[in-house]
């Protein structure tokens, strides 16, 4: 029975194993492309802004109306003549009918027609920029995120072994305790050890769960869902960070933002001056009307009207108050400060991104002195435990090598995943982190 309830729960756990997919992070910035809320709401907003900039929304084209009437009257209707005649009539009906096509053209727009469309042009770039840099900050917080999933589970893996050395030996102490070969203190702390051990273990999965649900949450899928994280991430070589770095941050999103700003602020500019232009329009129309009425004292009682009808139409407007020369003045002002605040920024992201590059390489030679760190704790860890096996070895020396050897392992796994962070920051602030698979 107990082979039964084991074979089932073995089964179970194959079965969950292989139904999960397996997921690196290329392929989970794949999904939160596809399913981040935070990216469909900004596409959306660049989807206006597209249609906005169409020619269709930006008066090139001509107005066209087609407008149909028809009504009747009926009234009574009592007249005297001054040679004397008189008479009434009563329900006297007039019948009205009317149609008309008319076709409206500006041929010059003194509202800055085409710097409008000009404008809404430079806004639709600009939002297809909001929406990469929105996918960008989301990119890279998906690095922090899911590397910190990757090392979390390293850090479990790490725990877990150092955990089974305490185990064995606790189960070391408690045969020797049984012989009378140790005192009861050294087997309390073992037992101490192994606790302590084991608590560590805890926090740790406490930690790697709420970080899944975290990058689940990203990535906008169901939280309970699990994955099977690879850690194949390969860091670019210096020749490569080299290249990226001496072209700066001329492919920075956030400075290329401000330059569209800058850009809309001139055309602003342009587009009041041509207010002080007159606007000049083309009319023209088709008309046909219809009247009918049974009066016997009208004039006429049926009456039929149709032709064609053209005409320019010209307006200027020489001042209003004064208030475009208050916006030709601001205009002018609002350009300056745009030039101001680009070159703030472009020197912001400057010192920033220097010092990204400079962290980076920082954290690439820590990574490298962390690995040779821990290839000598290891073996020293490997002759301190056939030192401790022959008793030649206290507890306490054990435990610290034991120790080191853990710590040296977290480090490792830190410094690598601190070098990859590093490097998406560094390559998000040179405007190439959604293209880093065009340099490996």
């Amino acid at each position: 029975m107990k082979i039964k309830i084991s074979l089932s729960l073995f089964l179970v756990f194959i079965s969950s194993v292989f139904s999960q997919d397996k997921i690196n992070i290329d392929r989970s910035i794949e999904i939160t492309l596809e399913n981040n809320l935070d990216i469909s709401f900004y596409e959306n907003n660049m989807q206006i802004a597209k249609n906005n900039s169409s020619i269709l929304n930006n008066g090139f084209l001509p107005s066209i109306t087609i407008n149909s009437d028809a009504n009747t009257n009926s009234q009574d209707i009592e007249i005297e003549t001054p040679s004397g005649l008189s008479g009434t009539l009563e329900d006297s009906n007039t019948d009205n009918f009317s149609s008309n096509f008319s076709i409206i053209y500006n041929l010059i727009d003194g509202t800055g027609r085409k710097f409008n469309f000009q404008k809404s042009k430079e806004l639709f770039k600009k939002s297809e920029l909001e929406v990469k840099e929105i996918v960008e900050n989301t990119v890279l917080q998906l690095y922090i995120v899911y590397f910190e999933v990757v090392r979390l589970m390293q850090e479990v893996e790490i725990i877990e072994s150092n955990l089974k050395i305490s185990k064995e030996r606790l189960k070391k102490k408690l045969l020797d305790n049984k012989y009378g070969q140790i005192s009861s203190v050294e087997l309390l702390s073992a037992e101490v050890d192994m606790n302590n051990d084991s608590i560590t273990l805890l926090s740790s999965v406490q930690k790697l769960n709420n970080t899944k649900r975290d990058l689940n949450l990203l990535m906008n899928v169901d939280l309970s869902k699990e994955f099977i994280y690879m850690s194949d991430y390969k860091l670019l070589n210096k020749e490569k960070l080299i290249s990226i770095f001496e072209n700066g941050t001329v492919g920075n999103t956030s400075l290329l933002i401000s330059e569209k700003e800058s850009n809309i602020s001139i055309i602003d500019e342009k587009r009041i001056k041509s207010t002080y232009l007159p606007t000049v329009g083309l009319i023209g129309s088709y008309g046909w009307n219809k009247s009918v009425n049974d009066n016997p004292f009208a004039f006429y009682n049926k009456s039929i009207f149709e032709g064609f009808t053209a005409g320019i139409n010209i307006r200027w407007n020489l001042f209003n108050g004064g208030s475009r020369i208050i916006s030709n003045k601001n205009s002018k002002i609002n350009i300056e400060n745009y030039k101001i605040s680009r070159q703030k920024l472009s020197d912001e992201l400057t010192k920033e991104f220097i010092n990204a590059y400079e962290t980076h390489i920082n954290n690439l030679f820590i990574l490298k002195a962390d690995k040779t760190n821990l290839e000598v704790n290891e073996k020293n860890f490997k002759v301190n435990l056939e030192k401790y096996n022959l008793g030649l070895l206290s507890s306490i020396q054990f435990r610290s090598a034991q120790l080191k050897l853990m710590k040296a392992k977290l480090s490792s796994i830190t410094s690598k995943n601190n070098a990859i962070i590093s490097e998406a920051y560094f390559l998000k602030l040179s405007g190439k982190i959604l293209s880093k698979g065009l340099f490996m």
